[in-house]
């Protein structure tokens, strides 16, 4: 089955003009007193996210409403994607030691009660940041220890002690995306990025806690084939992945990866349809949706809330 969604080619056959987006990629934009505000936050402590770095559609729903992704260890990626927005170089070992403590007081100010870490790869260090990663977690936990904690971690280069040390944070999420289907990821990732060693990374989180809740994501309209969007679909179920986001890839500037298709909201929802059949426990699939998404993140949460009264409710012989 081919996408009927919108094509690149047909549009640029059919004007000069520069190209729009479909009408459903259109947001408002950002703004409103809790956008503001948050914005005022990060500024104030000197805090990325990936909002902004990746220029996120949905910054104004998300900040609007009081959430945001943090991002860890700096806002240089010693990766460099063709897909990604963040900056890529050499932060040469730099990492704010102070940064786990001050992420944690952040987020205690907020309110939140579920909150989303990511983080640049950070290749020039021995461990990867896995350290400081963990410690980011702990120290949310410590400040808030009603926080439900997501983490999207990058690979590790496959490090299992690195990987050991997210589980044994107390994370509640751990994901990792897959990014794209396989044939496309040397174009689309780092030439240090590799589909297999992705699956791996969740593989490895479930050895190490079967419990654990794992979630990867898909980016579409970058050429990939609806056969082989289902075949990614089954290799994250192989490994034990739950949660499936899917969303439109949006080109962040000239210089990176072009869109060559525009996939409909129709072709989305049937592609959460197939992701359903095959298991996943939630499948958040649109045009807009990311990896962070809030909807997903309600899931996870009722999800996660459900599996503790079930097992408290065990600890007591109910």
């Amino acid at each position: 089955m081919k996408f009927l969604g919108v094509r690149m080619a047909d549009l640029q056959q059919t004007t000069n003009q520069r190209i729009q987006k479909p009408r459903w990629l259109k947001v408002p934009l950002p703004g409103g007193e809790s956008y503001a505000h948050l914005k005022q936050i990060l500024r104030a402590h000197n805090l990325h996210t990936v909002c902004e770095e990746a220029r996120c559609p949905n910054i104004g729903e998300c900040w609007g409403g009081g959430t945001a992704t943090f991002m860890l260890m700096g806002d240089v990626c010693t990766r460099g994607c063709r897909f990604c927005a963040v900056k890529s170089g050499n932060p040469r070992g730099a990492l704010n030691p102070d940064e786990p403590k001050k992420v944690a007081d952040v987020i205690a100010e907020m309110g939140l009660d579920y909150v989303v870490l990511t983080s640049v790869n950070r290749d020039d260090l021995p461990d990867q940041g896995s350290v400081h990663y963990a410690e980011s977690v702990r120290q949310i936990k410590l400040r808030s220890p009603h926080i439900l904690v997501e983490t999207l971690i990058p690979d590790f280069r496959e490090d299992r002690q690195a990987i050991a040390r997210i589980v044994d944070s107390g994370a509640d999420v751990i994901a990792h995306n897959l990014e794209t289907v396989e044939r496309l990821t040397p174009r689309v990732r780092d030439r240090r990025a590799a589909y297999p060693q992705s699956l791996n990374v969740l593989a490895q989180v479930k050895e190490l806690d079967p419990e654990r809740m794992t979630k990867s994501s898909l980016m579409l309209g970058i050429g990939e084939e609806r056969s082989e969007i289902e075949k990614s679909m089954d290799d994250l179920r192989a490994v034990g992945v739950e949660i499936l986001t899917l969303g439109q890839y949006l080109q962040p500037t000239h210089a990176h990866l072009p869109v060559t298709q525009f996939v409909s909201p129709e072709e989305f929802q049937e592609l959460a349809e197939a992701g359903k059949e095959k298991g996943f426990l939630y499948v958040a699939s649109g045009p807009l949706v990311r990896s962070s998404y809030r909807a997903g993140e309600y899931f996870t949460k009722h999800v996660l809330e459900e599996r503790a009264k079930l097992a408290q409710g065990a600890c007591y012989g109910l």
